[in-house]
Formats: structure tokens, sequence, C-alpha cells
């Protein structure tokens, strides 16, 4: 978070105490401290505030790894030491009280490299501020949680978060909603580049291999200017690994992970290669998937869930002495197998008999990203250029009532085809109190599809200028408020355009009540998002436009509480997301501007305790989700909204370093749900027990084996965001039943 840089490379105002030792050379006396272990850049954050020092460090450098908690009192040094005990980062001292960060070992987890012995610890990078800022609906998915979690699909990259449901068993059509609001209404980016992917109703909509991921951010609700345009219900921030990951210095290495699960079965291996020299860098990764159809809980076979999928990430950078680092990246997942005939969707009865009930799906999504930043920048100049284009397409066929005497219906392929071409430019400006991140980006936007009978697209171009301000007033208080201004022309199917301005604002801040221990938060923003392009297959030549559709514009609020002692975290928070005039289109020729009014609000609570070798959280949330004031369903929520309700999810895990191991357990209970609609059936709870244990041989480093449980008791069930529940005509796409994963990854 920048409030992690700004403290520690700004010198922000620190605590009187603090700030008095420091000056008076009594840094070494003891403090007491009470940090838990979370995510790096946030744990030096309290460690600043707490005791004055001034930190530098690279925000390439904090991402993605977790600290160690601290507790109890002792000497600054000693606390910071412990804090990075593990992340394969060490300090520096530079004067009394201030320090630099710098790499020690490549990250451990599945791919790490460990440093050889000997290894140059590289030059301390101090920059100004990591243009990040605090989130105060802020969730961050580390490298750490991705490695405890061990995810083969999106789903499971999410899990134990309650506010976050992903609905469906396959992950091509899987659809992520952060507190009931789907995802394509947040500002998605995948290293930065923008994702447009509503093509097809029955396919996912961000497709992406949870083993390339590094970090994913996710702001829910209130999101700042700079997390892009379209931000109505908050933003998803998905980084993928690059070569300085796993290694810390110059020298080459390469991996191989290999994941099979019994429940198929299914066989998914991983290879990467990667090198350093001298400001050069590179990093080839590809993986492959390919087994059978899962069953359920139940025992049933669940047609069209096989596995056969292609990923793969390549990436070269190149870094000056002067700091000018050029990247660029390219990324791309194909998933071609039989699925269900509508994909998310395990079957609907009283279909027509000519009707398959599978039919083949093509979905074949690409990004490709050039990215330029300065790692040595100075107070006025930390630029950031991103150019980008991603392309998402999805090809199944289209079935047609046969003609008699025929039975066999006829079938022409049909396409979808997605486009963003997509950039911003932007500086980072630091002054005594904080930063400002000010700059342009810019989308093109196209959507097509296409068949033998006929061709639509709609298109949307939008500019906008946006700045965020990160400061820190006094010690208790840290504030962030932006103001971002866009234009959008948008075409419709007919080759008519409307052109459309708008602003977007935010406030949020957090003020430590009681230093240390308690903090309060809060946020507002409003968004405006222009006219969002239509879902691919459903759209329409013939449309009425009339005088166009009206722009889609949103209005979030949230405001908790976080208390911290020892070790122990207890937190609360309330949100509320309005978004006005949500395009819904249909196919038919009067639906083109067809709209509806969302709105979702509720509460989350949690509690953790977290200790050196472990951690233990429990969270609770209960969401409640409108369409035009009426509870929301899956069906009138397409590219909307889902029903959600109460989620309660707990998870642990314990390192038992005697034995080089690590066990971790989980469980989600989800609880029935009665407020639908008169005439829809309510939604069944459901509990989910995942169990882990990995071993790390001390005479293999290079070596690391795990076993996995899923679905320990064999429940039948569908995840909550799963399409179709509420109709007694459909039998929801079931989540796995019990199934058995052994993972090996070995390190080179």
């Amino acid at each position: 978070m920048a409030s992690t840089a700004l403290g520690g490379a700004l010198g922000l105002p620190a605590p009187a105490s603090a700030q008095q030792a420091a000056q008076s050379g009594a840094a070494d006396q003891p403090v007491a401290f009470s940090i838990p272990a979370q995510p790096l850049q946030a744990a030096l954050d309290g460690f600043i505030r707490q005791t004055g020092w001034q930190i530098g460090y690279s925000s390439a450098l904090a991402d993605g790894r977790t600290s160690r908690a601290v507790t109890g009192a002792m000497p600054p040094a000693q606390a910071l030491e412990t804090l990075l005990a593990g992340t394969g980062v060490g300090f520096r001292m530079t004067g009394p009280a201030t320090a630099s960060l710098v790499a020690t070992q490549a990250q451990t987890g599945a791919g790490a490299t460990p440093a050889p012995a000997g290894t140059l610890m590289l030059d301390p990078v101090t920059v100004s501020g990591s243009g990040t800022g605090w989130g105060v609906g802020r969730t961050t998915i580390t490298s750490a949680d991705l490695e405890r979690r061990n995810p083969t699909s999106i789903r499971e990259v999410f899990a134990g978060e309650p506010r976050i449901r992903v609905g469906s068993s396959v992950p091509m059509s899987q659809k992520v909603y952060v507190n009931g609001v789907e995802e394509t209404n947040l500002a998605v980016s995948i290293d930065g580049s923008r994702q447009n992917n509503k093509v097809f109703h029955h396919n996912g909509t961000t497709l992406i291999d949870p083993s390339f991921l590094k970090v994913v951010r996710v702001d829910a609700g209130v999101a700042p200017a700079d997390a892009g345009p379209g931000a109505l219900a908050g933003s998803i921030a998905y980084e993928t690994k690059d070569a300085r990951d796993f290694l810390s210095g110059d020298g080459v290495g390469a991996f191989v992970k290999s994941i099979f699960n019994t429940n198929g079965p299914v066989l998914t291996t991983s290879l990467a290669g990667y090198g350093l020299h001298e400001g050069y860098e590179a990093l080839g990764y590809v993986t492959y998937g390919k087994g059978g159809k899962f069953e359920a809980g139940n025992g049933d076979e669940v047609a069209g869930t096989g596995t056969d999928i292609l990923s793969g990430l390549a990436k070269a950078a190149v870094e000056s002495d002067g700091g000018n680092r050029f990247q660029l990246s390219y990324e791309r997942v194909y998933d071609d197998a039989t699925r269900p005939f509508r994909a998310n969707i395990g079957g609907i009865s009283g279909r027509p008999p000519w009707e398959p009930r599978v039919r083949d799906y093509t979905l074949d999504r690409q990004n490709v990203v050039f990215t330029y930043s300065d790692t040595l920048p100075m107070d006025l100049w930390n630029p950031k250029l991103v150019l980008a284009y991603g392309r998402t397409d999805v090809e199944t066929p289209i079935f047609f009532r046969p003609v008699p005497p025929s039975t066999v219906p006829a079938s022409i392929p049909g396409t979808g085809k997605t486009e963003s071409l997509n950039g911003k430019a932007e500086n980072v400006f630091s002054f005594g109190l904080g930063t400002i991140t000010a700059g342009v980006d810019f989308y093109r936007d196209e959507g097509t599809y296409e068949d033998e009978t006929f061709k639509a697209t709609e298109k949307a171009d939008n500019v906008g200028l946006y700045a965020q301000a990160r400061i820190e007033p006094w010690e208790r208080l840290r504030l962030s408020f932006g103001l971002r201004g866009d234009r959008q022309k948008f075409e419709g199917t007919t080759g008519e355009d409307w052109t459309n301005s708008g602003v977007s604002h935010n406030a949020s801040g957090e003020f430590d009540l009681i230093p240390e221990f308690l903090t309060a938060r809060a946020g507002y923003s409003h968004a405006w998002a222009g006219i969002p392009l239509a879902e691919n297959f459903i759209m329409n030549s013939a449309w009425d436009y009339g005088s166009g559709p009206e722009p889609v514009t949103s209005d979030n609020v949230t405001a908790g509480l976080e208390a911290r002692y020892r070790g122990f975290t207890v937190d609360g928070t309330v949100f509320r997301t309005r978004i006005d005039d949500a395009r819904a289109a249909r196919f038919s020729a009067a639906s083109a501007n067809l709209a509806r009014d969302v709105e979702s609000d509720g509460y989350e609570i949690g509690a953790g305790y977290s200790w050196n070798d472990g951690f233990v959280r429990v969270a609770y949330a209960d969401i409640d989700v409108t369409i035009d004031g009426q509870p929301a369903d899956s069906d009138t929520g397409t590219y909307l909204a889902t029903p959600v309700g109460q989620i309660v999810t707990l998870g642990g895990s314990q390192a038992v370093t005697d034995w080089n191991m690590t066990f971790g357990a989980d469980v989600e209970i989800v609880l029935d749900y009665d407020d639908v609609q008169a005439g829809q059936q309510p939604l069944e709870g459901y509990e989910v027990f995942n169990i882990f244990a990995e071993y790390r041989p001390a005479q293999y480093s290079n070596l690391t084996l795990r076993a996995d449980v899923r679905n320990l008791f064999d429940a039948t069930y569908a995840d909550r965001a799963t399409y179709g529940q509420e109709f007694g005509t459909v039998t929801p796409l079931y989540q796995p039943g019990r199934s058995f994963l052994i993972t090996a990854t070995a390190q080179f």
C-alpha cells in the first residue's frame, strides 16, 4: 500500500515518542509491538507508524509477500528482523532509525529458487510511492495465500473470502461476484491491461491460469480514480509472476509442478524457465491440463466437465543502470472441450428433445502488455506507461430445430469476439504529506457476434483524465481522494453513435482511534462508466436504440473498524453499492436500451489470531442484493448481480518446522436463503471442508510434496453464485465431490 512507501521513503510524521527516540539516538529502546502477519506492505506501514523509522524499498520488492507476526516489547531492529523473517527480504541500516530493504533470496513457495550461499545482496532501491493507495474495502490475495490455497481455478483463488463468490465448477464458465455484483461492473485488469470479456453469458468473463498469479487485489465498492474507468462496484487487479519472483540475482532457473486430481482423473503440469543477467530478464511459463469428467457428491458424473486446457505466459524485460525498465508480456489461455449445452448450467428440463445435452466450446483469451516504469524515481518524476491489447474469442455451434421429416438439428458455428486496445500514462508526484498520482488513460473496446446468417458489432471509445491524492496529514490520519473525468463515444450495431461525458469522484480515509490498537475507516465513491457494450451472443443488428442507452452510474459507501492486540484482530465492515441504469440488453429489437437498478448492501465481521508459524481466521458476511427493488435472481442478474445471503468461512494453517511440514484446513458454510421472488424456490445451504498437508524434505530442498482433500465429506452442492438454483426447471452445475489432489514441485 502507498501508506507503507510514503512512511518509509518520505519520512511522514511519526509518533512523537518514536521521533524523539530516533533524534536522541535511542532508536534501540524497546517498543511494544502488535503487528499481525499480513501483506508485507501493510506490516511495514504498521511498523513505521509505531517506531517513526524511515524505510526505503521498492513496491515490487514488497508486493506479494507476507510478513511474520511481531508481538511484545523489543528493539525496533529486532522487530523488523522478525517481521521480515522468511520473506526473502532483509534490511540494511542507513542511519539512525533509517533502513533500506534488500532482497536476500527468492520468495519461498512453489517455483521459488533459493539464493545460493554467498549471493550478493542487491543494492537498495528507494521509491517515493507505490501508487496503489489504501483501500477501505481492499482484499489482497498474496503469493503466500496462493501458495497455501494451491488453486486450480479462480474459485479457489478467492477461497476464504465470504464477500467474493465465484459461480460454476468449470473454469471456463466461472464468474466472480464482489458483494454480489458481477465482475463486468468492476474495473478488471491483468498486469494493467483492461479486460472487456462480455462474450457469452454461459461463459466466464476473465479466465486466467491461477498458477501464473503473483497477487490479486480487490477493491470492493470504493475504488480509486487510478483503478481505471468503469469501476462501478470497485476493481479487481490480477498481477502475474515475472523472473524476479524466482531469482534474487543474476542466474537461471526452472521448475516443474504437477497436480494429480483423482476426481476425473485430471493431470495438470506446469513448466517454467527464467533468467536474469545484467539488467535483462526473461520468463517462459506453460500449463497443460487434461482429464475426464468429475463426479459430484451424489456420485453422478457431471457431463461436460472434462479438462482440456492450455495456457502460457511469456515475459521479457530490460532495465538500464539509470532505472528505466521496459517490459513486454504475453499471456494466453485456451480451453477446448465439450461443455454442457449452456456451459454454466447442468441442465434444464422441458427443453426440446433435439437440443443436445453438451456441445463443443472453444474459449481463447489473449493479453499483450507493454510497460515502462522508472525503478529509480525522484520526488516529482515517477512515471509509468502501459499499452495493452486484450482479446477473447468464444466459438460454439448454434443449433436449429430440425425440418421434418428429419429429426437431426442443423447447426452452424457461432463466434463471439471482444477486443480492447487500452493504455495509460501517469506520474506519481511525491511531497511532504504524501503522493498525487495523475494521468490519462484510454480504451477502444469492440464486441462482435458473427455466424452464417448475420453479423453485429458494438464499439466504445473512451478517454479519461484522473488524479488521486494519498496523504497522511498527521500521524493518526491517512486520506485518499480522487477525481476523474471520462468522455466516451458509443457506436451501436446499427452504426448510430452517441457521445457522453461524466465525472467520477471518491474519498476515503482511516484514523487511528487508539494508535496501534484500533482504526476506523470509511469511504465514498461516485462512478460514471458510460455505456457498456452488450453481450456478443445476444447482439442484434436490428436493435432500436431510440435516443440511445443511458450512461451507467453508481454510488458506493463503506465504513468499518479494525482492532489489533498481540496478534489478535477483530474487524467489521458495512457497505452499500447502488448502480443506476445498468445496461441489461436482450436480443429482441426493442431491448437494446433495457436497463436495471442494482443495489447491494450488507456487512462482514471477522476475527483472527496469528503467530510465528500459523494463523486462524473466521469471517461472516451477510449480503442482500436487489434488482429493480426485487430480490436478485441469477437470470435477471445476468452480467449484473446474484443472490448471496449469509456466508461463514473459517481457515487456518500451522507450520511444524521440526518436521518440515505445514498443515491447514478450511471450511465454508453457506446458509439457506429464502429471500427470493414469488414463484422461485429457496436456495439450499451447504458446508464444504478442505484439508491439506505439505512436506519439504530437508535433504531435498528443491522438492515440495503436498496432499489436499477437497470437499472432505463429499457434499453435493453448487456454489451460491452458480446460475439457476432459484428455478425448479434447472439442474445447477454441481461442484466436484470428494477429491484427492497430489502435488509435486521440483525446483532447479
